[in-house]
């Protein structure tokens, strides 16, 4: 996960150098601009567009969706689920039971519609279950969320809760690998794998040549003194 979440970060920052990769509100562009530099000069208002990208929305779907592909490949005792709407089948570390689990990124990555939609597939497999004579018990329908507190999960992750067994942060991974540590060894190798790659030359490429469109494009809304 280390290698292939730089390397898509990296991809995906060297995008952002035109204009047609974001959504601009022509109202908070300058205004945030301005917040930050004291400016709306051109770098500034490319800074705006694209930090926010690089360090929150881009690398947080990036971090999911190559969490979940390496969640489904870390061990032999898991398996991508043949169940339909189910991510993962793995041997809980506790209590030694087959676990049929719903993996979601982090404390607020469902969204309403999705808490019917879970709801549904585990009614799917208790279905199964019966059909099929499995030894499935309530407890083995698991909501799996990657980091984060119980305490810190959003309405629509507490609501499935409230029906189903919901393994946080910590307690996920202990369960899916046995290993008391490995959250905090894991955050620990996630910190670590940026520093093997210099990554400034790239944000500072991207940022340059995305003032140059904004140069071309917005001539007008560019002044270096301050709002």
């Amino acid at each position: 996960m280390r290698s292939s979440l730089i390397s898509n970060h990296l991809s995906n920052t060297k995008k952002l150098n035109k204009l047609s990769e974001f959504k601009i509100n022509p109202f908070l562009w300058p205004y945030l601009a301005s917040y930050y530099k004291g400016n709306t000069d051109y770098r500034s208002l490319a800074e705006v567009l694209v930090l926010p990208r690089i360090l929150g929305t881009s690398i947080s779907t990036t971090f999911g969706n190559e969490a979940q592909r390496f969640v489904s490949t870390l061990f032999a005792g898991s398996t991508g689920s043949v169940v339909s709407g189910i991510d993962i089948e793995f041997i809980d570390a506790v209590d030694g039971r087959k676990k049929y689990c719903q993996l979601k990124a982090g404390p607020s990555s469902l969204n309403k519609d999705d808490v019917t939609t879970i709801s549904d597939h585990f009614k799917a497999v208790k279905n199964l279950a019966r059909t099929n004579s499995l030894p499935l018990q309530h407890d083995d329908l698991v909501l799996g969320v990657l980091y984060g507190e119980p305490a810190e999960m959003n309405a629509n992750i507490k609501t499935v809760a409230k029906d189903y067994i919901l393994y946080a942060g910590k307690e996920f991974w202990f369960r899916f690998t046995g290993d008391e540590n490995f959250y905090e060894d894991l955050a620990l190798a996630m910190a670590e794998v940026a520093e093997e790659v210099d990554v400034r030359e790239v944000i500072e490429t991207t940022i340059s040549e995305l003032a140059e469109e904004i140069i071309q494009k917005y001539p007008e809304i560019s002044k270096s003194k301050k709002m």
